[in-house]
């Protein structure tokens, strides 16, 4: 898995490729221009902070590179990335996820039906993408667009998480709040309202840590 301070070394590197400085970058992107400084990088509790899947989209739409060279960049070490081939990972429409009989109880791919898809992120540990179908991601994810999703991350609050409802719903949305017996979770799109659900009445949760757009 990317670690935080190879996504950061990864933006460093595509500022370099560039003959910019990270300042430079992030103003080039539309940012602030401290968006990207080395004293963002940790929060004053000394947690890391991670650049957002959107932040690093427009970066390289900025610059023209794509997700592939950002990677190599990053130092990542997906599978074949020395030669340049890219991690094949298990998808699946993010429709048809909640039909049923394609995830296991703690939310790993399962069954018949999936397709391939290769993407550069590793292809262990459970990772695999499903494809955005619909309104309800907007305006962060459009419909089309691919989102890996890990079963083995930790969750925090304000992490983006695909959730599968005992009901057999499964969904992709904001943990907004995480207490002993219910989850808060908040739509990315406006438009849908928040909502609220007891810890039993989840199967899995897992979250999302990168996007291909």
């Amino acid at each position: 898995m990317l670690s935080h301070r190879a996504i950061w070394d990864g933006i460093d590197a595509l500022a370099r490729r560039h003959g910019l400085s990270v300042s430079a970058l992030a103003k080039l992107a539309g940012f602030d221009a401290t968006a990207f400084n080395v004293s963002k990088r940790v929060g004053k509790d000394g947690r890391p902070r991670w650049p957002s899947t959107e932040s690093i989209a427009k970066v390289l739409e900025a610059t023209g590179e794509s997700f592939e060279t950002f990677f190599q960049g990053a130092g990542a070490y997906t599978q074949g990335a020395s030669t340049g081939r890219l991690s094949t990972v298990p998808l699946l429409g993010l429709a048809q996820a909640g039909t049923g009989g394609f995830f296991d109880s703690a939310g790993f791919p399962a069954g018949q039906g999936w397709d391939e898809v290769a993407l550069p992120t590793p292809g262990d540990n459970g990772v695999y993408a499903l494809e955005v179908q619909g309104d309800s991601m907007e305006p962060l994810y459009r419909e089309g667009d691919r989102i890996v999703v890990s079963p083995t991350e930790q969750v925090r609050r304000g992490d983006r998480v695909v959730v599968k409802t005992r009901d057999g719903e499964v969904m992709a949305k904001i943990l907004a709040r995480q207490t002993a017996k219910q989850i808060e979770l908040h739509s990315m799109n406006p438009a849908y309202p928040p909502r609220t659900f007891e810890l039993k009445d989840i199967e899995w949760m897992a979250r999302i840590i990168w996007a291909s757009q």
